[in-house]
């Protein structure tokens, strides 16, 4: 049934097949046999859930995904070195980078490295002046202020110039990534990556975001000092408290949901929502969110803002914040983020339109390589995505300074592996430096290389993206009648969730029905009510389509049946509690 079209339709009004996301033809059975309700059970096996694994998927817990730390690559040898400066008193730093990962990778390192009695100091690099991941003189300096360990978190895994000069004067380092890896890696004590290429069973948790093998590196120093005796005199750190950094970092860095990061989320924002993090807790105020946090809230309300500091502001920001106990710094720090998130914003839209303006020369490559002068650094990351899903096709963004060299962000499609593709081309010198994984990648090149490179990506990609192109569709979990677009069915497909990247959120077809009424809300956003055969009515929104061709055929209706696709969303304004279809898509009826 995965291949039928639902509702028949085979071209939408935004050009594409509505297909099932599949497993609807063992829904029943499983339902049969795990207990589970048929609509959770349809959406797991859908999103490529393994029987055996439904029960735990339910309601994932640390426990039942957790693995043995020690799977990993050069995880003893971290440990080791990590428990040696614990107990000599050795002052350790975390390196970090300035996004969402790297924030809270360093802030779990450092919150529960300094509960376990150890020095620890940080350095975030500032994005406009020393770029991303470590530097050689940033290294040096501190070594020369006294610090003996570094451990990179984030970054680090292609770092092999400044790791060598680390190593020189006579800093020790660790390295924590997740980040894809050469044959070669580079000269330090340990390199913890679930995607170095030599790594065999820990290979299987490749999906990790650095915080969640910055976590598993904590679970794996807590045990070693535990098993020394460290805590008889200590309160031991409770590393369950941490999980709230983990979730942030996993789901603002786009990994997927699936198996241990489905887990480290699901409990993540139970302990987000205790507010037990005072840094934490002002992020959530300042945002102005009045429940309890959801997967999507940290993507769109809290992950911007931590980002906003490292884009645009102080890069150090986002790491104080969640390390800090004072309350009122804490209020201070928040707000201040949130200031920079507004400016973010309005330097963001500048150039996303500009990149738009000049994006048609790329119709026919099948990697969009689009580069300008004095774009900021901070947002081509998110302009990147943003022209992405414009496009259709995996796409870089590139802000070329005064000196000719340019900073570049890339988003990618499922299928299309970018960051092997940036290795690829950084190994035949067509860029400064670079990396990544699958779906996302950044670089720095000589701005007389932009051509080649955009060349060697086409080259290289062009059949990837083809197949991905190819196979794309809408995805729909259910088809119903206007009246089953209801707040029951919205609760229901909630407690399959968190969802997120690689576990998509559900996707529901309703019709045939008519547009009663339709305007142009907000910012572009397409606000419509919709009438049924049946009677029942639906509150809609098309955001950010006012002008595209899903908006034009909502205002342009004229009594014309069509059926519509999107997510069922719970919206508690009002004295009850209703449910709104957030749309996607919509096709004729006749």
């Amino acid at each position: 049934m995965s291949g039928k079209a639902v509702f028949g339709v085979e071209r939408s009004v935004l050009g594409q097949p509505w297909r099932w996301r599949g497993g609807r033809e063992r829904a029943a059975e499983l339902a049969s046999r795990s207990g589970l309700d048929d609509i959770v059970a349809q959406l797991f096996l859908a999103r490529g859930a393994a029987f055996d694994d439904l029960e735990r998927l339910r309601a994932p817990t640390i426990r039942d995904w957790l693995p043995d730390p020690s799977l990993f690559q050069d995880m003893a040898a971290a440990t080791d070195r990590v428990v040696q400066a614990v107990q000599r008193g050795e002052p350790i730093v975390v390196f970090g980078d300035y996004d969402v990962d790297g924030a809270t990778s360093a802030a779990l390192l450092i919150r529960h490295l300094r509960a376990c009695g150890a020095d620890v100091d940080y350095y975030i690099p500032d994005r406009l002046m020393e770029g991303y991941g470590p530097s050689g003189a940033a290294l040096e300096a501190l070594a020369q202020r006294g610090k003996k360990l570094a451990i990179t978190v984030d970054c680090g895994t292609q770092a092999f110039e400044a790791l060598d000069r680390a190593c020189a004067a006579g800093l020790d380092v660790v390295v924590i990534d997740h980040h894809k890896a050469s044959t070669e890696l580079p000269r330090c004590v340990a390199v913890v990556n679930p995607n170095r290429i030599d790594e065999d069973g820990g290979a299987a948790y490749g999906h990790l975001a650095a915080v969640g093998v910055a976590f598993l590196l904590a679970v794996a120093v807590n045990r070693r000092l535990r098993d020394l005796g460290w805590f008889a005199t200590r309160p031991e750190p409770r590393l369950i408290e941490l999980l709230d950094l983990v979730a942030l970092g996993t789901v603002a860095d786009v990994v997927p949901l699936t198996g241990l990061n489905r887990a480290f989320v699901a409990q993540g924002l139970k302990v987000m929502a205790a507010r037990r993090n005072v840094g934490m807790a002002a992020l959530i105020d300042v945002a102005k969110m009045e429940r309890a946090p959801q997967a999507g809230d940290l993507g769109f309300l809290l992950g911007p803002r931590i980002n906003a500091g490292g884009r645009v502001g102080r890069s150090d920001l986002g790491v104080r914040l969640l390390t800090t106990e004072d309350v009122e710094e804490a209020r201070v720090i928040a707000a201040e983020l949130d200031v920079l998130n507004g400016e973010r914003r309005a330097i963001e839209t500048m150039v996303t339109d500009a990149a738009a303006a000049i994006c048609g020369a790329q119709a026919n490559q099948a990697v969009a390589v689009i580069a300008g002068h004095g774009w900021h650094a901070g947002v081509i990351g998110i302009v990147a995505s943003r022209i992405k899903d414009k496009l259709g096709k995996p796409t870089i963004i590139i802000g070329i300074d005064a000196a000719g060299i340019g900073k570049g962000s890339g988003r990618s499609l499922p299928g299309v592996d970018l960051g092997s593709a940036v290795l690829a081309a950084k190994d035949q010198g067509l860029l400064v430096a670079g990396g990544g994984h699958a779906m996302a990648a950044g670089l720095t090149i000589a701005a007389d290389k932009v051509g080649a490179f955009a060349e060697f990506l086409n080259d290289r990609l062009a059949a990837d993206v083809g197949r991905a192109q190819q196979g794309s569709a809408l995805t729909l979990d259910a088809a119903l009648a206007p009246g089953g677009v209801c707040v029951e069915l919205a609760e229901a497909l909630d407690g399959a969730g968190p969802y997120g990247a690689g576990w998509p959120q559900p996707r529901v077809a309703a019709g045939p029905c008519t547009v009663v009424k339709c305007d142009v809300v907000g910012t572009g956003h397409v606000r419509v009510v919709l009438s049924g055969a049946d009677g029942a009515r639906i509150k809609a929104v098309a955001f950010r389509h006012a002008d595209s061709a899903l908006g034009a055929a909502l205002a342009n209706a004229r009594g014309r049946r069509l059926y519509v696709a999107g997510r069922i969303k719970r919206d508690d304004w009002g004295s009850r509690p209703s449910a709104e279809l957030h749309l996607d898509d919509a096709a004729w009826a006749d």
